[in-house]
C-alpha cells in the first residue's frame, strides 16, 4: 500500500517533532553521521532519540526499541539492510515510518544514500514523500515439551540444516492440508520484501512488495521438481522438522536464531504488524531493481532507427 504524504499532510511531515535513530556503530562513519544528523535536527527544533547501542558509543542517553518506536514520529536507520531489518523487528508494535539510509554495500531497503539524507529529510518535514506498507510474518515454534519461541520478520524465516551434514525433511501443511515433504538443505518462507534477499539467491521469484503473498522456497531440494510456490497471505503454514541429526536452525531475518529438534512444529502466518517504509522520491521499485541487479541497457524502442 502506498501512502502519498503530500495529501495527508497532517499525518506526515507537519507532525514530526521527534526523530529516532537506529545505527550500526560498527560501520564506518555511522557515528560521525549520527552526530551530523543530531546537529541538523536540533537546528530544526527537533528532538533526536538514539537506540541504545549507538547511544552508548556516543555517551548519551539511549532508548530500547519499543520506547523508541512509541516516542518517535520518524525513525532513521543508518547502516545497511540488516540495520533496517533490526529496526523493523524491535519496533514492530509501532507504525512509525522508517527511512533507511544506506551505508552498507547493497541496500534494497535502504534506498536513500548518505549524500541524499538531508534532502530526503527536508522533503519529509515538508510532507512531500510517500510510504509503503510492507507485510511481515509471525513464526512460532512449539516442541513436544511445551517450550516455545516466537519472532516477527520483515524478510524471511529460514529453516536450514546448519552445520549438520545431512539434508532435513520438512513436512509442510497449508491451512491444514498436506502440501509435500521437502527433503532439502532447508526451506525459506519469505515476504515479497524478502523475495530479493536469500530467496532470490536460492532461485526464488522476485515479487513486488505491493503484492501481499507468502513465498515458499526450498533450498537445494533433493527432488528437482520441488520448486518455489507463491501462496496467498491468508494461509497458515505448519512445517514439521524430521531429521536423524541433532537438529536444525531456524533463522529470523538472519539475525535471531533458534535451535530446532526433530519433531518440532513451526507455524508461519501473516503478522498483524506492518513496516512502513519511507521510499525514495527519485527512484521507484523497478528502477531500484535495474540498478541493484545490473539490468543494463535502454528500452529496445530507443535503439530503433
Amino acid at each position: 500500500m502506498l501512502r502519498f504524504c503530500r495529501i495527508f499532510a497532517g499525518f506526515c511531515g507537519m507532525g514530526i517533532k521527534a526523530i529516532g535513530v537506529v545505527g550500526n556503530p560498527n560501520k564506518g562513519h555511522v557515528l560521525e553521521s549520527i552526530a551530523r544528523l543530531t546537529d541538523w535536527a536540533r537546528g530544526k527544533g527537533l528532538e533526536i532519540l538514539l537506540e541504545k547501542e549507538a547511544a552508548a558509543r556516543l555517551g548519551v542517553r539511549g532508548y530500547h526499541g519499543g520506547e523508541l518506536g512509541s516516542r518517535a514520529d520518524l525513525v532513521v536507520t543508518m547502516g545497511g539492510d540488516g540495520t533496517l531489518l533490526q529496526a523493523a523487528r524491535i519496533m514492530r508494535k509501532s507504525s512509525v515510518p522508517i527511512l533507511g539510509v544506506n551505508m552498507g554495500t547493497f541496500g534494497y531497503l535502504t534506498v536513500i544514500n548518505l549524500n541524499e539524507m538531508f534532502d530526503a529529510l527536508e522533503g519529509v518535514l515538508a510532507g512531500d514523500y510517500r510510504t509503503e506498507s510492507r507485510m511481515m510474518l509471525d513464526a512460532a515454534v512449539r516442541d513436544e515439551r511445551g517450550e516455545s519461541f516466537e519472532c516477527t520478520v520483515l524478510n524471511d524465516v529460514v529453516i536450514n540444516r546448519g552445520n549438520y551434514s545431512r539434508m532435513v525433511d520438512l513436512e509442510t501443511h497449508v491451512d491444514g492440508q498436506y502440501l509435500t515433504s521437502y527433503r532439502a538443505d532447508g526451506l525459506i518462507v519469505s515476504t515479497p520484501t524478502g523475495s530479493t534477499a536469500y530467496s532470490l539467491s536460492a532461485g526464488g521469484p522476485i515479487v513486488l512488495p505491493v503484492l501481499n503473498t507468502i513465498i515458499l522456497n526450498p533450498i537445494c531440494p533433493h527432488t528437482l521438481t520441488n520448486r518455489p510456490v507463491i501462496l496467498p497471505d491468508t494461509v497458515v503454514l505448519k512445517i514439521m522438522l524430521w531429521t536423524r541429526e541433532a537438529g536444525a536452525i531456524m533463522s529470523c531475518d538472519g539475525q535471531v536464531t533458534y535451535h530446532l529438534k526433530t519433531g518440532d512444529a513451526i507455524t508461519v502466518r501473516k503478522s498483524d504488524y506492518v513496516t512502513n517504509l519511507v521510499v525514495s522520491p527519485r527512484r521507484d521499485y523497478l528502477q531500484i531493481l535495474r540498478s541493484k541487479l545490473g539490468w543494463g541497457g535502454s528500452p529496445a524502442s530507443t535503439n530503433r532507427t
